[in-house]
């Protein structure tokens, strides 16, 4: 795995979806009450950015059809079919500084 730098905590406001650009991947950046979690960024149904959704408590709503995934695991919530989880991402916070392993 390699770690990449996104960019400094203080940056990444709570709640806020951030789309990030990591090895070559489409990656959704969110800090929820400052736990930091990554995603990817493209829905699995019809090909959607999912930082231009929203967030609901702990869920990631699609724009497009209103998918739902758990934005701790990825693991589809809820769609009028069966999807593929998003993968997740490990990420690392060091000196202010947050990181994401791909």
């Amino acid at each position: 795995m390699t770690k990449f730098l996104v960019d400094k905590a203080a940056n990444i406001p709570q709640d806020h979806l951030r789309n990030v650009t990591l090895g070559g991947k489409e990656i959704l950046i969110v800090n929820q009450k400052g736990r930091y979690l990554a995603l990817n960024n493209i829905c699995s149904h019809a090909g959607a950015e999912l930082h231009e959704g929203l967030l609901e408590n702990n869920e990631l709503v699609c724009p497009w059809h209103g998918a739902k995934w758990n934005i701790e695991t990825g693991e589809l919530v809820w769609f009028t079919q069966d999807l593929e989880n998003l993968e997740s991402y490990n990420v690392i916070v060091e000196n202010d500084r947050v990181f994401v392993e791909i």
